[in-house]
């Protein structure tokens, strides 16, 4: 009996060291998962809040204390935009245009410039990258007073490509570009250069079609701060018919924010809406982008 007893002490104590250890191969894959959920819950918070505002009444929007869901639901404050004095689908228009404009430029102007500090070699290639980064930390209400005299001598002033022309490329375009041509494996480059293929050829048949992840990243961030530019189009567009979607959510506020915001923030919800669903539909390029580019400086 005791041999009985004392041959099962240590089957009891590896059970208990294995539950201990499947508990806390748990606890470190679950907590993970609980802080990013906490984190994502904080983030969609403010989402929440102006989504229920857009549907309650003006009168509680101010209400304290907060309440999270609306005592009743008006949908008509969505109806109240499209029917304002601000002509919404025409500033929506006019944002999808210089938006697109923006994107369709530097999809091409930077991943040409993120080839070429990348792969090819030429006098001054890093003093100019140092140049380019550096210019990150300018903020853009510095450059502002110079874009506009240009503008101004070009007659740009109150015209879209004012706010085109200068977006067309940027620094971080370049950078992120750069920093994922420089993934790609040399070898591919120089099998191409042996069959004869020039610097244009490789740029075009190789790096651009593996490119994907990183054009895709850029494309959503190049579309969403151009989409979401305030600054530029107040400074260069003066008439209503050249306005953008973000002045036009101002304007809704009317004078002294006198506005309802339960209608401004309806135009808020649609404004995101899109860029909200371009982004749940390509976060998987961006982070493979973001990820692959950061492999190698």
């Amino acid at each position: 009996m005791a041999t009985i007893l004392q041959t099962g002490r240590p089957s009891t104590q590896k059970h208990q060291l294995e539950d201990r250890a499947s508990a806390g191969q748990f606890l470190a894959r679950a907590l993970p998962v609980m802080v990013l959920s906490f984190g994502a819950f904080l983030v969609l918070l403010p989402l929440l809040w102006m989504f229920s505002t857009s549907l309650r009444p003006s009168a509680e929007s101010y209400m304290l204390p907060p309440q999270w869901l609306p005592t009743q639901w008006h949908l008509e404050n969505y109806a109240a935009v499209f029917q304002s004095n601000v002509p919404f689908v025409g500033l929506v228009l006019n944002s999808l245009k210089i938006a697109v404009a923006v994107t369709l430029g530097q999809l091409i102007f930077c991943s040409m410039a993120g080839f070429a500090f990348a792969r090819l070699k030429f006098p001054g290639r890093n003093f100019l990258f140092i140049l380019l980064l550096a210019s990150l930390m300018v903020p853009t209400q510095v450059t502002v007073i110079p874009i506009f005299l240009i503008m101004k001598t070009l007659g740009l002033v109150d015209n879209h490509l004012s706010i085109i022309l200068p977006g067309l490329v940027s620094a971080f375009g370049v950078f992120l570009m750069r920093q994922f041509y420089l993934t790609l494996p040399q070898e591919l480059l120089d099998a191409a250069r042996m069959d004869g293929a020039g610097v244009w050829t490789i740029y075009r048949k190789i790096a651009v079609p593996l490119s994907g992840p990183a054009l895709s990243a850029l494309a959503i961030i190049s579309f969403n701060a151009t989409w979401n530019n305030y600054f530029y189009p107040l400074v260069f567009l003066n008439s209503w018919e050249k306005m953008t979607l973000p002045q036009g959510i101002a304007l809704l506020q009317g004078y002294m924010q006198s506005g309802n915001p339960a209608v401004v923030m309806a135009a808020v919800t649609l404004a995101i809406l899109p860029i909200l669903l371009i982004f749940i539909v390509a976060q998987r390029w961006i982070v493979d982008a973001f990820v692959q580019s950061g492999l190698k400086g």
